[in-house]
């Protein structure tokens, strides 16, 4: 059986051996971002790169990256969706290599027996077919044929198919073809390809980055403006794929996706606590894979550097909905005792080599994992006794019950069925379908990518979060580390490591030395350096290990002699440009963690 850590190390040797820089997995919480609450992609934590910031590792990249994303959380449980995945990837910046090299690369790396070594015959295509906004992408398709690829292989599909971006409402964007493989019998592979047949699995997306959608107004009847947009060719244009690694390795064994080799040990950990075996039946199998992929993902989570813990808001809010959905399931196929943490300890040992970060941090992951457990317990114990108080069920009231307490829809039926009770399915999945769609909507228009946006504004609160960095170690002391920021244009979010809360003295200390060094008006620049260079003028970083990793050298800003922090960019060009810093409130966020918010005017 090909491994998962057979496949993304020659991928990654693959591309190296291209001369691209093999840079780390970022955290799965995007820095200094508050458009989007999970890393969705590789290209999430570069969007500064492909925009035009210098990378560190130099302008060809690939990289394996930790992924989470929920906008399709309620149909995990099929064969193909995941919350937690990890994604490899290759870029090309600035217009150091384009379609033809990236699709031959592609085509290398799927074929060639010295790497994956698939059946070219099996492989078929899409491109973008073009509309108004933009041609149909003839170059591309020329490639393809150029590949030995029929025509018949190769789809033209529109922009929902076959078109990336931008991250927001506007930037850069552009076509993309896909790769997909015939993972049915080999004598009944069709002639012509058809997207809409399941046995043709997508396992390959490259991206060209060849647009900017950009904003124009006219005014319409004199007294109205409506957003108009236009796609304009970009000066640095950028190659952006993407290949999902445990999709691969599915197809590359022939198999399920829960049987790859880091999900089979998970699934047989819960068939050991359930007494039920994968594939006895769909409601059975279903819920496996819903149990393994929640606790995979709700490990990936609890356990990133940013130290995230179940709650009602953000990324705790997807933890918690993790963990719950979880318990319920497990209570669904049999499992009585508390049994997350088992389960846990089996994603640690699967992936704590590659990903050291769940090892160190194992002891948290359990106690928050544990104490979720229990505290859903007790909202299950009290959604039951609400049930008890109720005359009669409708929709409206089952979907509440699953909304306030947890209960599925199954739990509610059943015990309905006991009373007497007739539910209106129909109007629970009403109810249910809005809930889906105010998610997915919150979800889509929430991803942008990099810092939130590029204006004044919020360029103005990233450099201010260098100041207040070195201020708040200069108060509080060394041991103060970022843990994390949050960005838009009307205020800035900064989390620290620190133990007990602020008195009012220091918290204007803090004030006063940021307000000094804006009104000094250093002069900010950057500066190429490598890790130890950085280190011995004096610069601290986020994820210190993960800079190390970078091998090359890393980008350093200097706010005149005062500051000098590994950080991506944008900033302000002088501290005086920023304005008055103003502290809002200081909190604490978890054990250990506390929580800036300031504004400046």
């Amino acid at each position: 059986m090909r491994t998962t850590e057979e496949i993304r190390k020659l991928y990654l040797e693959f591309f190296k051996s291209k001369g691209h820089t093999v840079i780390p997995s970022a955290s799965l919480i995007p820095e200094n971002d508050p458009s989007v609450l999970f890393t969705t992609a590789g290209m999430h934590p570069l969007v500064p790169y492909l925009l035009g910031e210098p990378h560190p590792g130099g302008n060809k990249l690939t990289s394996c990256q930790k992924c989470i994303r929920t906008g399709d959380i309620d149909e995990v449980g099929d064969a193909t969706h995941l919350t937690f995945f990890e994604m490899l990837g290759n870029w090309g910046l600035g217009n150091v290599y384009w379609k033809k090299e990236a699709i031959e690369m592609s085509v290398e790396f799927l074929t060639s027996k010295k790497w994956l070594g698939l059946d070219k015959n099996k492989i078929a295509v899409s491109v973008f077919q073009g509309d108004e906004d933009a041609p149909f992408d003839q170059e591309a398709f020329d490639i393809w044929k150029l590949m030995g690829i029929s025509e018949k292989r190769i789809a033209k599909l529109p922009k929902k198919n076959n078109w990336w971006g931008p991250a927001g409402e506007t930037g850069p964007c552009g076509p993309d073809t896909e790769m997909f493989y015939w993972t049915g019998k080999p004598d009944e592979i069709p002639e012509s390809f058809n997207d809409d047949n399941s046995l043709w699995v997508e396992i390959w997306n490259d991206v060209f980055m060849e647009y900017n959608k950009q904003l124009t107004t006219n005014n319409l009847r004199q007294t109205t403006i409506e957003k108009e947009y236009e796609f304009v060719p970009l000066k640095q244009k950028n190659v952006d794929t993407g290949m999902g690694l445990e999709r691969t390795v599915a197809v590359l064994n022939n198999c399920d996706v829960y049987f790859i080799d880091t999900f089979k040990p998970i699934i047989e950990e819960i068939e050991k606590l359930s007494g039920k075996k994968y594939g006895t039946n769909d409601g059975i199998t279903r819920s496996i894979r819903i149990i393994a992929d929640h606790i995979r993902a709700a490990v990936f989570i609890s356990g990133d550097e940013r130290g995230i813990i179940p709650s009602n808001i953000g990324q705790g809010y997807v933890l918690r909905k993790l963990v719950r959905r979880t318990v319920r399931y497990g209570k669904k196929i049999g499992i009585e005792k508390k049994f997350i943490k088992e389960i846990a300890e089996k994603v640690i040992q699967i992936f704590k080599h590659t990903y050291p970060e769940l090892e160190k941090n194992k002891e948290r992951i359990a106690e928050e994992m544990e104490k979720e457990e229990e505290k859903f317990a007790i909202a299950l114990e009290r959604g039951l006794r609400e049930f008890e108080k109720l005359p009669s069920i409708d929709g409206k009231i089952a979907f509440d019950l699953y909304q306030s307490y947890g209960f599925p829809i199954e739990l509610t039926e059943e015990l309905s069925n006991e009373r007497g009770f007739i539910i209106n399915k129909r109007e629970f999945e009403e109810e249910f379908k809005k809930h889906q769609e105010l998610s997915r909507t919150a979800s889509a228009g929430a991803f942008k990518g990099g810092l939130a946006d590029h204006s004044e504004e919020v360029i103005k609160y990233h450099t201010t979060t260098h100041l207040l960095h070195k201020a708040l170690r200069e108060i509080l002391g060394e041991h103060v580390e970022q843990k994390g920021s949050n960005l838009t244009k009307e205020r800035l979010r900064f989390d620290f490591s620190h133990s007990t809360k602020m008195t009012p003295e220091e918290i204007s200390a803090v004030e006063r030395i940021v307000n000094t060094k804006i009104n000094e008006n250093l002069p900010v620049h950057f500066e190429m350096l490598t890790v130890e260079e950085a280190k011995r003028r004096g610069a601290i970083g986020l994820f210190e290990e993960k800079y190390k990793s970078l091998g090359e050298k890393v980008k350093v800003y200097f706010i005149g002699d005062y500051s000098t922090e590994i950080c991506g960019g944008p900033h302000v060009e002088h501290t005086g440009q920023i304005g008055k810093f103003k502290i809002i409130k200081e909190e604490a966020v978890a054990a250990g963690t506390r929580r800036i918010k300031a504004v400046v005017t």
